[in-house]
């Protein structure tokens, strides 16, 4: 256990909100449900008063402060896994995550995830909600991570992340010829049957927002440059796949099946690329102690290369037709 000590004045963002919906956004490093019992347990004060509702609603001036006991997080065991580190110093670290890496471990994967590499790396980590981690990237998804090695550092990047100031850019491959650019603005929740899907749902959606835009185009494909405004479970892969432009290979949300306006030899590469074509390509942050802008790019991983180069010797083959 260890002791935790948060403070924060409340600004006109947050004015007439209620305690516990203000705490989720101000303190987004700690989940709903832990902020909430906190106030319960009598831990939270507002204008230097013990408050117990979560309903109390906050205003502009007024000084939260919230002091307690942190329990010690389920304990994960630190792998030895190699890691692809980017960058690194006293406050985070960027890395580069490859393709089939589970990020977080869970039901059914308790080992051989990117948590547990990251703890062997630090241990220290383990002191940190969700071991630092500021966002995470699907298991077959790779590219840029963002994890932060304090308590504050990951306090001023979540809020980065809340306030959607981190830039995430991102690579694909679709099926199918996509407008040159455009923005996919609809909401996404859990599918109402498919319970480990997600969904475009127009009621009891959360608020997602995508913006692409054509890099390459293919005689079957298109590759194009995806930059997230939001951050939803899945988002890149349900948008893209409800206007028809699944990303290529997709498990889920795409069908590998043959196409007419392929060659054989075409639809064998790109039905044995068994894994989204989606890479986390560009991340752009400020630096949660200096204030700098921080730019990090890397390039898509060897298979993703492959395929790209595949799909361009196709083209070239048609063009000498």
């Amino acid at each position: 256990m260890h002791n935790i000590h948060l403070h924060h004045i409340i600004d006109e963002q947050l004015a007439g909100l209620r305690l516990d919906k203000a705490l989720a956004i101000v303190f987004p490093q700690y989940s709903r449900a832990q902020l909430q019992s906190w106030v319960e347990q009598g831990f939270t004060t507002l204008d230097h008063k013990v408050v117990t509702k979560n309903k109390q609603l906050v205003y502009p001036g007024q000084v939260i402060e919230i002091t307690a006991t942190l329990e010690e997080q389920e304990r994960w065991e630190g792998e030895e896994i190699p890691l692809d580190i980017i960058y690194e110093d006293e406050q985070l670290i960027v890395l580069n995550k490859p393709p089939g890496l589970i990020v977080h471990p869970g039901a059914g994967n308790p080992k051989s995830t990117l948590v547990n590499a990251l703890l062997h790396y630090d241990p220290n980590l383990n002191k940190l909600p969700r071991a630092g981690l500021i966002h995470r990237l699907d298991k077959d998804t790779s590219g840029l991570l963002l994890v932060a090695k304090t308590l504050t550092s990951q306090t001023e990047l979540s809020k980065q992340m809340q306030a959607r100031e981190i830039q995430r850019i991102y690579h694909t491959i679709v099926k199918g010829h996509p407008m040159l650019s455009g923005t996919i603005n609809l909401p996404i929740g859990r599918h109402p049957t498919a319970r480990t899907k997600m969904a475009v749902l127009r009621a009891g959606g959360k608020e997602a927002i995508t913006h692409y835009q054509l890099l390459e185009k293919f005689p079957a494909h298109s590759y194009l440059e995806v930059k997230l405004e939001t951050g939803r479970t899945h988002q890149i892969r349900v948008h893209l796949a409800y206007i028809h432009h699944p990303v290529l290979g997709d498990p889920v949300y795409s069908k590998q099946l043959k196409n007419s306006r392929l060659t054989k030899e075409a639809n064998e590469i790109v039905n044995n690329f068994k894994r989204q074509a989606l890479h986390a390509k560009k991340l752009v942050f400020l630096h949660p102690t200096t204030g700098q802008i921080c730019n990090f790019e890397t390039q898509v991983p060897s298979d993703f290369q492959a395929l790209l180069d595949a799909l361009r010797t196709i083209e070239n083959l048609r063009s000498c037709e």
